[in-house]
């Protein structure tokens, strides 16, 4: 099955793909929503794919079987073996009732494939009123400079040894916000820097790993990174600092740009607005 871009396109109201996440708008095509169907026969990783980093073999397929491609609206199926399994249908379209025809074929799949959670995304454009959910945001390196910001910022690796130690229990800390599951890949070896914020030979933030990867039409983007600081320590400016640290090595490495997803009105995204980054949407997902 092909996607019919007249059709697809018209109700794109946010750059998210099913499987890939955000993506540039510049990278919003109909090949890579057809590079996702052809993925899902074979199993592998698109060359772009933010998540090989993690894994040798992709964790969330699209139904291709099950896609519903009409010309006001389109439904795209994913499927999800981890845990207990989970089915999320990307409903695109203008119309509110797609929600609803969406969350029907999620339940509808969800007991084909034996699957325990049945969800509905559903992107919504930047113009959209009271959003809820993530938002998509854009930091555009070639706009304006992003200049050192100077403070305890520095890689890990380049702490001494005995500051070095303390990421263990700060990532212990925050497993929530996924720094345990980063210490894990950095005692691996499998990702790159990861910078620290430390005060009192002690790490009290992080963000990473700083990798610049080429998006599916080849333009180096910094890739999504883990970004945390302690409770105790908020309200110093310590994330603001290392925020503008990732920026500034983001541009320096020669990216041309980076996404975020922020949950809307949490601390993170009040920064990057803050910040001045640009919001191309949001994502909001509900329980089939």
């Amino acid at each position: 099955m092909l996607f019919r871009w007249d059709w697809l396109r018209p109700v794109l109201t946010a750059p998210i793909v099913p499987t890939i996440g955000p993506v540039h708008p510049d990278a919003l095509t109909v090949d890579i929503f057809e590079d996702t169907l052809r993925a899902a026969v074979t199993g592998d990783f698109l060359p772009y794919d933010k998540d090989r980093r993690w894994s040798s073999k992709k964790d969330e397929t699209i139904l291709t079987g099950d896609v519903v491609h009409r010309p006001d609206h389109t439904l795209i199926p994913t499927l999800t073996r981890r845990g207990r399994g989970t089915v999320k249908v990307f409903a695109y379209g203008h119309r509110d009732s797609v929600v609803d025809e969406a969350a029907e074929l999620a339940a509808k799949l969800a007991a084909v494939y034996d699957a325990v959670n049945a969800r509905v995304v559903r992107p919504l454009g930047p113009e959209t009123g009271s959003p809820r959910g993530t938002r998509i945001q854009l930091q555009d390196f070639t706009a304006r400079p992003c200049p050192d910001p100077g403070g305890p910022v520095r890689p890990v690796s380049d702490w001494p040894t005995a500051v070095q130690a303390t990421f263990a229990p700060f990532a212990t800390a925050m497993a929530a916000d996924g720094l345990a599951f980063l210490h894990t890949q950095m005692q691996a070896g499998r990702c790159g820097p990861v910078l620290a914020a430390a005060v009192e030979d002690r790490i009290l933030g992080a963000i990473g790993p700083m990798e610049v990867r080429p998006d599916a039409i080849g333009c180096p983007q910094l890739v999504p990174q883990y970004f945390a600081v302690l409770s105790e320590a908020r309200g110093r400016g310590l994330g603001r600092v290392l925020w503008r640290a990732a920026m500034h090595w983001g541009q320096s490495h020669g990216a041309a740009y980076q996404l975020l997803q922020t949950e809307v009105g949490g601390p993170s995204d009040r920064l990057c607005q803050a910040e001045g980054l640009t919001s191309l949407g949001f994502s909001h997902t509900t329980r089939a």
